[in-house]
């Protein structure tokens, strides 16, 4: 069993006899009553998510989830099909339970599946992924020491902000938690 302080994001609980996942948690104390933890919470069966508060006494039970390492094969109709590595069995995951997650998936990327009682209900991306940029406007020469960006779609079809020196063709590295540009990747 976990006390509030055990609450730190990445973490799974079942409460209510569902699994969520920690997004956030904030520890907190009114004056004179008990502590408590505010949480931000993922319903990992529905995709919900949830703010909750719990006290300092209150015990919380971890849920059963695990992680498995596969590899996104392709896109079907509303839906993402991936390869197990290990049994190289296939199953499919909605769009709506990937989430965010979709606009980096590109063919052959590795990630984790999130697992519950042996079936997949989501995905956990790297934090960084490289992608190549498949169309921005050209950069203006001797522009590049604003602070301003211009948009870019990638070759997974998102479309984020990036530096103007960066140019079509180009591989860059892209934090999937925040959809930022981090870097020019090698190669």
């Amino acid at each position: 069993m976990y006390t509030i302080t055990d609450l730190k994001p990445g973490r799974a609980v079942t409460i209510d006899g569902d699994p969520y996942l920690i997004l956030a948690s904030q520890f907190g104390r009114k004056s004179m009553s008990k502590a408590n933890m505010q949480c931000k919470l993922k319903n990992l069966k529905t995709g919900s998510i949830v703010a909750r508060n719990f006290q300092g006494s209150e015990k919380i039970e971890p849920a059963s989830v695990g992680y498995k390492h596969v590899q996104y094969l392709y896109k079907n109709q509303g839906a993402r099909a991936f390869m197990d590595l290990e049994t190289y069995d296939q199953f499919e995951l909605q769009d709506e339970m990937i989430g965010e997650g979709v606009k980096f998936l590109v063919d052959g990327l590795e990630v984790d599946a999130l697992m519950y009682e042996e079936k997949p209900i989501g995905i956990k991306l790297p934090v960084t992924v490289i992608l190549q940029v498949m169309e921005t406007p050209p950069g203006v020469r001797g522009d590049t020491a604003t602070g301003s960006g211009k948009a870019a779609t990638l070759s997974s079809g998102a479309v984020i902000n990036v530096p103007l020196f960066v140019n079509e063709g180009d591989k860059i590295k892209v934090n999937t938690e925040t959809e930022e540009y981090v870097e020019r990747a090698n190669g």
